[in-house]
């Protein structure tokens, strides 16, 4: 059982320590918010953290990234008059000196700034959220577009590296661990039709024809943190799987994750689609604040990113459930099947508007 109050004792003394809780939203990290009562009787409060290092064996090198990250964008915030202090992360170092500290029982533990008066959204109910959320992604990639790539350490190996999940899937075919190959023969057949589809962004890459960028590689709603007064994007948080990349990555994850009218793991499968409204809403968002930082080929393949990533996700989902659900968390035998599928109804629906999505790139576009 860990003492949260030895491990607070482990970071600087802010204050009398007047109470400490948990932040349960997260399924990575344990995070715990510690109120300091200060001098003048005022309240400061701090994020208290663990990194899960069975998820993030390399804690160290994602530290570094972290503290280069942030740095640079402490930077940039203050040379346009923003407020650093709220605008992005702040790691507070160890009494020892170290950007983390590391407990009795070999956890991994960190602190940040707390940003008040903030809120995050689990669940899209409107364009006008998604498009804010576009800004704040778009902002956090042109504000790193100068960052010295090769400072960056690839914290999880072939993260975003399509052709690599598809190999990973076809050992888990030959391997059929799960027995239950099978039941999915449909879905196969869809992901192996989609093969040449697969090494696009990685060739382009490795040619030159797409530049390396700082990635965030989890850009889901719920790690930008809103302003409680004006709801806008104010804090893009979660830092931990920032790694080398290509920017289509985090596109096209977040219309994945945002664009799709149906839930994740929808059995229904006509419910399911690609809502242009919202495509529309976070390409105006994210060429808004990021447009004039990308190349021509970053914004024409916008459409082909959104595509790819839901490709790549439903092989993933596939994969594992070849493999007997050994990678993500299931609540029923047929489960990452059910991902699968909706991820692939998803690819088939964006494969019929993709002139129609490209078309909405080009406006806008043209507009900025």
């Amino acid at each position: 059982m860990v003492d949260i109050k030895e491990i607070i004792a482990a970071f600087p003394d802010y204050g009398e320590v007047v109470g400490y809780k948990p932040i349960t939203a997260g399924h990575i990290n344990d995070t715990y918010v510690v109120d300091y009562k200060l001098e003048n009787g005022s309240l400061s409060r701090y994020l208290l953290q663990r990194i899960n290092t069975n998820v993030f064996k390399m804690p160290v090198e994602v530290m570094e990234n972290v503290m280069g990250v942030t740095a640079h964008l402490r930077k940039k915030i203050e040379a346009y008059g923003g407020d650093p202090e709220r605008e992005t992360l702040t790691v507070f170092p160890a009494k020892d000196g170290k950007n983390y500290h590391i407990a009795e029982d070999g956890g991994f533990w960190r602190m940040y700034n707390f940003v008040d008066n903030t809120f995050s959204i689990n669940e899209l109910t409107n364009a006008e959220d998604f498009r804010n959320a576009a800004i704040s992604f778009g902002n956090f990639q042109k504000l790193l577009a100068d960052y010295p790539i090769d400072t960056l350490y690839e914290t999880i190996p072939n993260f975003h590296n399509t052709p690599s999940r598809f190999n990973d899937f076809k050992v888990a075919l030959e391997q059929n661990l799960s027995g239950r190959k099978d039941q999915a023969q449909p879905e196969i057949d869809f992901v192996l039709a989609r093969e040449k589809d697969c090494g696009v962004i990685v060739e382009m890459l490795e040619k030159g024809e797409l530049p390396l960028r700082v990635t965030h590689n989890d850009t889901k709603l719920n790690n930008i943190l809103f302003d409680n007064e004006n709801k806008k994007g104010l804090c893009v948080v979660d830092l931990d799987t920032v790694m080398p990349g290509s920017s289509l990555y985090d596109f096209g994850d977040s219309i994945r994750f945002g664009a799709n009218t149906a839930a994740e793991d929808e059995k229904d499968l006509s419910k399911v689609s690609l809502s242009l409204e919202y495509f529309k809403a976070y390409v105006e968002g994210y060429l808004e604040s990021a447009g004039k930082s990308l190349t021509e080929n970053e914004i024409d393949y916008l459409p082909f990113s959104a595509k790819l990533l839901t490709l790549e996700c439903g092989i993933r989902f596939l994969g594992d459930f070849i493999n007997g659900d050994v990678y993500f968390k299931t609540e029923y035998p047929e489960h990452n099947l059910v991902r699968a599928r909706t991820q692939f109804k998803l690819v088939e629906d964006i494969e019929a508007k993709f002139d129609e999505m490209r078309a909405i790139v080009n406006e806008v576009k043209n507009s900025i």
